[in-house]
């Protein structure tokens, strides 16, 4: 049923609070068409609905502020020319068609729905739009271009901007557009000026055309505008905007004083006058007992801490336990033990990375931490045997980087069927792709893949996983691993940013031979340890001046700091990027940086176009839970750079843990969230005094290690026991253990405070 309202009669205007109950009678009448000639009376079509559930239509001429407002689903809203300001203000699912423009906040604060503009928008359109999971995201389309601070907090949702008849303009998003965004995207076509820096610019994967494709034939069709169809799917022009995250966005801050008090004050003071001899728990005893009279208890703990290193290691290698096999001379079960943990015990602990397990190294309060790295490459060379297949499971595994590689050495050396899909010609991810000679030798890397080769694990290589091939997957699989790792280079939305070169393309290109024309003046924005790969790179290729600038502290380690500089490198700080023209970068503060190339080096991500939308959120992120499970569907894991950046040992760190969690599915058994949940072992329970005697020299090592929370079986606690309570115990598989007579311990605590790896522990006797 059909019904018109005029809203001028006898040159008298209707208030709107007149035509609204005009229009609800009009429903409870069983009306669902209305065609209203308005005289700008706000908030039309905004909180109806049908009585029967059906749908409502508004046809509406020269409307007022908020047409639409807080429009329900099932609400469709055509307006006949231009609209004013809030058109689809908290736009719970309504449709709404604007043919013409569309005034300041046009979807201001929706939450579901679709507004369609055959014009432009103005200032704030799209700002505060969010989503509700329950319910479809709100979705902005525009025709032409939108007024400043458009997308402004946007917390979820998409806008597209289509750029129409725009193409002499220097932003279809007006001034400063997308600030303080967290989350949803904007789809742009065309130039941008002044983004904010709260947001990234991205090129578009499969996903999006397809999404493009589809919504801008129903978005061109509402608006009667289906001739620029063929002109808008040139998706060489189009960008997508995505919010950066919190990691992304936070700066370090300074620590705070109970952090202080707590962590630092406290463990340096000792807490006890009698700290370099014993532990005091600050209780008073009153008399000296034996067996169950005893106050405390003292108790052989042996392993249940970590070591620092262990524990500050994401792979959790148990570092003092392969000091401690050196040490048997049990050689060859010393450098056997880290492949139980790491496929890339020489490239990675041995050279790559930076060893941030001995930043805390207990043997850092006598001299100058463990050599880790030459322990380390002292694994090259070990061979392992084919692994037999013992499982009837299979996993596919996306990907054959670090990550991905990791997950597979677990599952073969389990007897799991494992087959790996990477699309480059060879597997080893960046670590093969990216790392400079320099930094990583070719054949140590060579070595370690060809051990990789012959555990077993059936590799594909030059295959890109597409929908196809991933569905198949799914359906043929036991288990299936995203481990495609990060190759999207991220790029920041600069005005000039075309002119830009990838860092992580250089990177590839450079591992390959190719040389670039860099000219002589070069500048690097990012100061990470990517950049400092990259400004290696450059000065073999010619350039003569390089400066590498970041926003912030540069995030690199110190040790590549340094390897840049020695190299030329000038390395400045906080410095904020305007724009990039031809002669260099124009910096906000007025500074100018002559250039020949300019590089971006801030982070790259992954690229997931062969999954459905359904496994992404709003910022093209995967979506997993604490076992590493997508939460589409809990066969299919996701690990490494695909979920998060970090260092080549968290990959591997990912990996391990998630070859556990397969393993663990695989049979029905509880997923852990968490690979080692062990506590670190308090320092002040570590002897340091006991090691001063063995100095840094290249055939000791072995005995420099405090073995932390790991007994080295030196008997000091046996012989310095007064009541001759303690003994040791051989077993038949030739480890060893320490035990107390309850009968002779009086609880005394001097084994507890004598032992040089804090092994001993005195607990109350319950």
């Amino acid at each position: 049923m059909k019904k018109t309202i005029d809203t001028v009669k006898n040159n008298e205007r209707k208030s709107t609070q007149i035509l609204m109950q005009e229009i609800w009678e009009g429903i409870e009448e069983g009306y669902n068409e209305f065609r209203i000639n308005a005289c700008g009376q706000h908030n039309i079509g905004g909180s109806v609905w049908s009585k029967d559930g059906g749908e409502l239509n508004f046809y509406v001429t020269n409307p007022g502020q908020r047409t639409g407002g807080m429009g329900a689903a099932g609400t469709n809203i055509y307006i006949e020319g231009s609209a004013p300001a809030d058109t689809g203000w908290l736009n719970s699912g309504a449709k709404i068609v604007v043919k013409g423009d569309s005034g300041d906040t046009t979807a201001h604060c929706a939450a579901s729905g679709k507004i369609y503009v055959a014009g432009s928008s103005g200032t704030r359109s799209g700002a505060l739009m969010k989503k509700d999971p329950k319910y479809s995201a709100p979705e902005l389309w525009v025709l032409k271009s939108t007024g400043s601070f458009s997308f402004e907090f946007m917390g979820g949702g998409i806008g597209v901007v289509c750029g129409v008849g725009c193409e002499d303009m220097p932003s279809v998003l007006g001034d400063r557009a997308c600030v303080g965004m967290v989350g949803g995207f904007v789809y742009y076509r065309g130039s941008v000026k002044n983004l904010s820096d709260d947001v990234f610019v991205l090129d578009l994967d499969e996903n999006d055309f397809e999404f493009l494709k589809e919504g801008l034939k129903t978005f061109l069709k509402e608006i009667d505008e289906t001739k620029y169809y063929d002109e808008l799917i040139d998706f060489s022009k189009w960008h997508k905007i995505v919010a950066k995250t919190y990691e992304e966005r936070k700066k370090q801050s300074d620590i705070t004083l109970k952090t202080f008090r707590l962590n630092k004050w406290a463990e340096e003071v000792g807490g006890s006058i009698f700290a370099d001899l014993i532990i005091d728990d600050f209780k008073a005893h009153d008399l000296v007992q034996t067996g169950d009279s005893r106050l405390r208890v003292p108790k052989w703990k042996n392993y249940a801490y970590s070591a620092p290193c262990e524990y500050n290691c994401p792979i959790k290698i148990p570092t003092q336990k392969r000091f401690s096999l050196l040490r048997a001379g049990k050689i060859k079960e010393a450098l056997e033990l880290v492949l139980d943990y790491s496929p890339f015990p020489a490239s990675v602990c041995g050279q790559v990375c930076p060893n941030l397990c001995l930043n805390n190294c207990s043997r850092l309060k006598v001299d100058e931490p463990m050599d880790v790295k030459m322990l380390g490459s002292l694994s090259k060379n070990i061979m392992v045997e084919p692994q037999k297949i013992t499982k009837d499971k299979k996993i596919a595994i996306i990907g054959g980087g670090v990550a991905g590689m990791s997950s597979a050495w677990q599952l073969a050396k389990n007897g799991y069927q494992v087959e790996i899909f990477e699309q480059d010609d060879d597997i080893g991810g960046k670590l093969a792709q990216v790392i400079p000679n320099e930094r990583l030798s070719k054949e140590i890397l060579d070595a370690e893949i060809e051990r990789f080769k012959k555990l077993g694990v059936k590799i594909n290589t030059s295959v890109k996983v597409n929908a196809e091939l991933y569905t198949k997957l799914e359906e043929e699989f036991d288990a299936v691993v995203i481990a495609i790792g990060a190759h999207g280079a991220v790029v920041i939305p600069f005005e000039g940013y075309e002119r830009l070169i990838k860092g992580l393309n250089f990177l590839k290109d450079s591992k390959k031979g190719i040389k670039y024309n860099l000219g002589e003046k070069v500048v690097v924005i990012g100061a990470g340890n990517a950049a400092m790969d990259v400004i290696t790179e450059v000065y073999k290729q010619g350039a003569k001046d390089v400066t590498a600038i970041d926003i912030q502290e540069p995030s690199a380690f110190e040790k590549e700091i340094k390897s840049a500089k020695d190299l030329g490198a000038k390395i400045i700080w906080p410095c904020f990027t305007q724009k990039i023209t031809e002669e260099g970068v124009q910096l906000k503060d007025g500074r100018f940086l002559p250039a020949d190339s300019v590089i971006i080096s801030v982070g790259d991500r992954p690229i997931f176009d062969f999954l459905p939308k359904s496994y992404l959120d709003e910022k093209s992120r995967i979506k997993i839970n604490e076992f590493m499970q997508t939460l589409v569907n809990d066969k299919v894991f996701a690990i490494g750079d695909s979920t998060r950046s970090g260092l080549f040992t968290n990959a591997i760190a990912d990996g391990k843990h998630c070859a556990e969690n397969i393993m663990k599915y695989l049979s029905n058994d509880v997923l852990i969230d968490d690979a080692n949940k062990k506590k670190l072992i308090p320092q002040n329970r570590i002897k340091a005094e006991y090691y001063e005697c063995y100095q840094p020299t290249c055939d000791n090592e072995q005995n420099r290690c405090l073995s932390c929370g790991y007994c080295r079986d030196c008997g000091l606690c046996m012989q310095s026991c007064p009541q001759n309570a303690i003994s040791r115990i051989e077993k038949e598989d030739g480890k060893f253990e320490y035990v107390s007579d309850s009968e002779k311990c009086i609880g005394c605590g001097i084994c507890s405070g004598l032992c040089p790896c804090g092994i001993w522990e005195l607990e109350d006797n319950n």
